[in-house]
């Protein structure tokens, strides 16, 4: 039914292991395989291309919906339909930054401090044509085809490159002047597709699996019994996503509480809720958060 489009690239491997998480598991017959299939009803054909073609391919009708970054949405000005941000990059869950960058000892402090024909290397050219349009300065944009922080000075006056967290063009002695957008990974849709009832709710199916996916990265499932002396004690240790689910234990001795957890706080909860009195404590994997 759907035609689906994967980044190929920085992106492949975060995107294969949130499918493969989500249930959605990608074959193909090798690493360097453009063709796959996922074993679901809902898609019909898998595509892994590179995601700066996948906007425009997507809003052609190539294909139903595909994956990739905000960022190449913007390049490429591609008319889709957004069905929401998927919280991941190639290494963190941090969106990526599309930065202009100077030399470090440049006198610019901002954008508006560069002087008409400065020279622009970078690999998003129709994004920075109009973002320097935009601040009034006529620029010298030049495509580049990688390592755009090795052409200043000679080359370059500044870049617009992508960053997570800036620490590469610092090592590369550059000094960021503006953040252009902040770009997730994103799922774009067709829009005639969209506008088709059934391959909407076979979309939005998808969406509910990649998201539930995410929503339990970093979480756990905390389960306990607690006493009715001690259960105020240990329910006001215990947090949720909405509230603690509390079942009374057989014979009314006490009670059974389970919670969802953040990863990072397990360290410290289950010895507080121990001290607390709470007893036969169990920490359990989540798989998928439907809310």
């Amino acid at each position: 039914m759907l035609r689906l489009v994967l980044p190929k690239g920085s992106l492949e491997k975060a995107t294969l292991d949130l499918f493969e998480a989500a249930d959605l598991a990608v074959s193909r017959n090798s690493s360097v395989d453009y063709k796959a299939s996922i074993d679901d009803p809902r898609i019909s054909e898998v595509r892994i291309l590179r995601p700066q073609e996948i906007p425009s391919y997507v809003a052609e009708g190539l294909f139903d919906l595909g994956i990739t970054g905000r960022d190449w949405v913007e390049e490429t000005a591609s008319d889709v339909v957004s069905l929401g941000e998927l919280q991941y990059s190639k290494a963190t869950s941090l969106p990526i930054r599309v930065v202009v960058a100077v030399a470090g000892d440049s006198p610019a402090q901002n954008v508006e401090q560069l002087p008409h024909g400065v020279r622009v290397s970078t690999e998003y050219p129709e994004l920075t044509r109009r973002y320097f349009a935009g601040k009034g300065i006529e620029a010298d944009i030049r495509l580049s085809y990688g390592a755009s922080e090795a052409k200043i000075p000679d080359i370059a006056d500044c870049i617009v490159d992508i960053t997570e967290t800036g620490r590469a063009l610092r090592a590369a002695g550059l000094r960021i002047i503006d953040t252009m957008l902040t770009s997730y990974t994103e799922v774009v849709v067709n829009k005639e597709s969209y506008a088709d009832p059934v391959k909407r709710h076979a979309m939005l199916q998808l969406m509910t699996l990649l998201m539930g996916t995410l929503d339990a990265r970093g979480k756990v499932l905390v389960k306990l019994n607690v006493s009715r002396e001690n259960f105020d004690a240990v329910l006001a240790l215990v947090p949720a996503l909405k509230a603690p689910t509390v079942s009374e234990l057989a014979g009314g001795d006490g009670f059974a509480i389970e919670t969802v957890v953040a990863k990072n706080q397990i360290n410290v909860l289950i010895p507080a809720l121990k001290d607390a009195g709470a007893t036969g404590i169990l920490e359990l994997p989540i798989s998928k958060i439907i809310a």
